[in-house]
């Protein structure tokens, strides 16, 4: 599963950094509940399914043959999930008679079966189920990663929306699959499965494994087999049934198929053409073949998260369906879902999180996999920086670090998907690889995937496959790092011994609790010559000694930038100016930035160290350097500006471009004008366009939303940002239709990208009634992303605006508003 955080990534960019807290007991009685993994009575062996669909009803009609055994002990009976369905007749199979059986359904949940006669274990039986699912009707509750749990999803079925596909698909984690189909819906059971699907001959279909048959099925209609001969978990199994267009390519003898909507078709090869390649590298990393005898992903609309790793079948949501000028603005935070629900494929499909307290084994592992790929296919910066990211993410959430890497005490397992499970766990396998070396973590993998294969692990099997290849114990780390909570947070400080020529190093934790342990690289560059130093701390306080030759120009301490923690790091501007030039990864060159935009205005070393960085060999590096100017300061704006117009004329990637057009607004300086102006209008990049239709209201208020009216029917997502940002900057009650009707148009986390514009426009509504309108959908988002701080920032937006809003003649009653809508906020959970 990739969370697609949208939203909650842009509200988390207004919170506060975190501060470590210590383990403490959890105020909610539900988190003092252990949980265990799910007790075998049964083990499921194979699944048959043969399934129709009432479009109009929007049901599903299926039949079961479900095979199991009885795991350890004898019995006489049998537990499956079925949620919210009608169950019309439960027999046991014999031969070629069907067995009626005796069956308690009266939860809607959980259906008993009285098998009529004791099981002894290890024995095979069949048991065959008539049943009649009815998601639309259940009431099942998603989570922040997944926001809805009805399993089976109709699309449009009825066309009532004029231009949306008709579609059905389903998303089975966490256990969400029986309420399509009756099984042991938990993590730690296997099974194969043939599902046949009949559908209306105009529409495709695919499911895991290999279409085996297809056959028509009276008039305009067709039955599809799907077979899958390896064992997977439940909550993997998946249809999908659409007019979708189907692109096929093959990969050492295996078909590598994209389904993709007739619009998008043209465009497969641009949208997953790196699947193949990613198929060929991460076989070869982990040192085991692809498992499964076909790779297919399918894009569909209104998914309820970002992507699902269904075995051999993944689904994506839309937001990776684009046109060829679209992918033109691609980050490779888009493509990295691709990587990510591959890698699961092996981290979650063929060895599977034996719990959902485990899902570290899973997530974390996908997680890690988006850095390793970016590393192969666009190099070290680009790995670096997409870990770096996400690192970053975690480090924002105060919450967050309050929560063991693996937990058995949750509320619900929804819970599980959060940046812990995925950002944290993902940056500390990037730490226990440079500590280990790639050789042995990567035989490390190999072996917990080979000792494991179509079961299920956990945290401990994975220490302990490490352990065996490394020769060493690695308790200490997987205690400190697995199960326990936060991280370090530190102060790095030098001294030179000119009579003794040492340089000493201290650094200091200051988070509380106990210290961690922590094994690093120090570098110290002597001469222009880095030699490295390999340190264990193990203290509160530590000191580092290293004798030289001669004073060093700089001392690199975490050369390998990988460590989890949080650093104050006390160098002079020269010695970061030094790390900028001499030190080669991301994460050293950022930090070095960073030191400089601190001090630029009053330093003019530091504003050097900035103007460079505009020209870093990375994208991302001068987009760092040009967001951070602080050009209404006259001696950084006559150090930078002219390299920064320089480069945003001959800059090549639009992002960069975008941010850099960015960066000119806030001078307001009309000789930018024309420069904003070409560009929107021949720029073939919408990031571009955007940015300089926003970059034009700074110069040109009315021109910009004459321009922006123009644009109000693009379908451009980020056209329309940039539409409501000149709107919410420099309009007013006229606009706000088009900014109310857009938010409400946008599905899910999108709604996100719109909570900055709207809380600006806030201020200028004095119609009590648009300022309500605003006023609901921003304190919506406030609670819906409450847990990334987004509470703060918007309640800040409803306070400035009843501000600037005192002596208006509404201004009392739209004070009386906002304060209600704080106080609820506040009072959510």
């Amino acid at each position: 599963m990739k969370q697609l955080l949208t939203a909650a990534g842009c509200l988390l960019a207004t919170a506060a950094l975190a501060q470590q807290a210590t383990p403490a007991t959890p105020a909610n009685p539900a988190l003092q509940i252990y949980r265990a993994s799910a007790t075998k009575s049964n083990d499921l062996v194979h699944t048959k399914l043969d399934v129709r669909f009432d479009y109009a009803k929007r049901y599903l009609y299926g039949k079961e043959w479900v095979t199991l055994k009885p795991h350890a002990y004898a019995t006489d009976s049998l537990r499956l999930d079925a949620k919210g369905m009608d169950i019309k007749s439960v027999a046991l199979v014999n031969g070629q008679q069907l067995q009626p059986l005796k069956f308690d359904y009266t939860d809607k949940n959980n259906l008993r079966i009285y098998l009529g006669k004791t099981m002894a274990p290890g024995t095979s039986y069949t048991i065959y189920i008539e049943y009649t699912a009815k998601p639309d009707e259940l009431k099942a509750e998603g989570s922040a990663a997944i926001s809805d749990a009805k399993g089976l999803y109709f699309i449009n079925p009825d066309s009532a929306v004029a231009g949306k596909p008709v579609q059905i698909w389903t998303q089975g984690e966490t256990e969400a699959s029986s309420a399509w189909f009756p099984t042991i819906d938990r993590p730690n059971q296997k099974t194969t499965s043939e599902i046949s699907l009949t559908v209306p001959s105009k529409y495709v279909t695919l499911s895991n494994g290999a279409l085996v048959s297809q056959t028509p099925a009276g008039p305009g209609l067709r039955t599809d087999t799907w077979k899958m001969e390896l064992p997977h978990a439940p909550y993997l199994f998946m249809m999908a049934v659409g007019d979708f267009k189907i692109h096929k390519e093959m990969w050492r003898g295996k078909e590598v198929s994209y389904y993709l909507e007739p619009k998008y078709a043209p465009f497969a090869k641009q949208i997953f053409g790196n699947t193949p390649d990613m198929l060929e590298f991460f076989s070869n990393r982990l040192g085991v073949e692809y498992p499964w005898n076909k790779y297919a992903q399918i894009v569909v609309r209104d998914y309820v998260s970002g992507a699902m790793e269904n075995t051999s079948a993944t689904l994506h949501g839309d937001f990776v369906q684009m046109t060829d000028r679209q992918l033109l603005d691609r980050e490779y935070q888009n493509e990295s879902v691709i990587a990510h629900e591959l890698f699961h494929q092996w981290f979650g499909d063929y060895v599977t999180a034996e719990s959902w307290s485990n899902l570290t084994v899973n997530e974390s592992m996908a997680d890690f996999s988006e850095g390793l790929y970016a590393e192969h296919k666009y190099g070290a910066d680009a790995g670096d920086s997409h870990n770096h990211r996400n690192l970053r993410n975690y480090l924002r959430s105060p919450a967050e670090a309050q929560k063991n890497l693996v937990r058995f005490h949750y509320a619900t397992q929804e819970d599980m998907f959060d940046l812990v499970s995925y950002q944290k766990g993902g940056a500390i396998l990037d730490m226990l690889r440079t500590y280990l070396g790639d050789d042995v973590f990567f035989a490390g993998l190999q072996k917990y995937l080979k000792d494991n294969a179509f079961g299920n692990g956990e945290a401990h099997q994975q220490r302990l496959a490490m352990e065996a290849v490394s020769g060493q114990d690695l308790n200490w780390f997987y205690n400190q790092w697995y199960f326990g909570t936060g991280h370090p947070v530190v102060s790095i400080d030098y001294a030179w011994d000119a009579a003794q020529k040492v340089q000493s190093v201290t650094v200091k934790q200051t988070q509380p609790g106990q210290p961690f342990q922590l094994p690093f690289a120090i570098d110290y560059y002597v001469n222009g010559k880095p030699q490295r130093q390999r340190v264990m701390m193990t203290q509160a306080t530590q000191t580092f000694t290293m004798p030289l030759t001669a004073k060093p120009d700089l001392v690199d301490v975490d050369a390998e930038k990988t460590l989890v923690w949080q650093q104050t790091d006390n160098k002079s501007v020269a010695e970061f100016a030094y790390q900028y030039a001499h030190a080669p990864l991301y994460v050293a060159r950022r930090e070095a930035l960073l030191a400089a935009a601190a001090k630029q205005d009053t330093d003019a070393a530091a504003r050097k160290l900035l103007v460079a960085g505009l020209s870093d060999k990375f994208n991302n590096l001068r987009m760092v350097a040009a967001e951070r100017l602080k050009l209404d300061n006259k001696d950084v704006a006559k150090a930078a500006l002219p390299t920064l117009r320089k480069l945003a004329a001959t800059e090549k990637d639009p992002h960069a471009l975008a941010t850099m057009l960015t960066a000119l607004a806030k001078t307001k300086d009309k000789r930018d004008e024309k420069l904003f102006a070409q560009l929107l209008a021949g720029s073939q990049s919408y990031a571009v366009q955007g940015a300089a239709l926003q970059a034009l209201a700074q110069v040109n208020p009315k021109l910009a939303l004459s321009k922006a009216q123009a644009l109000e029917t693009s379908d451009q997502n980020s056209l329309i940002l940039a539409v409501v940002d000149v709107y919410a900057k420099n309009g007013g009650q006229p606009q706000w239709k088009f900014v109310r009707d857009k938010f409400d148009a946008a599905t899910g986390r999108e709604k996100g990208n719109f909570f900055e514009g709207m809380g600006l426009m806030l201020a200028r509504l004095t119609d009590t009634a648009a300022f309500t309108e605003d006023v609901d959908r921003l304190k919506g988002l406030a609670i819906q992303y409450k847990r990334f701080g987004a509470d703060e920032p918007i309640i800040g937006m409803m306070q400035a605006a009843v501000k600037q809003q005192a002596g208006t003649a509404t201004a009392v009653a739209n004070q009386q508003i906002a304060e209600k809508a704080i106080a609820e906020i506040q009072a959510a959970k």
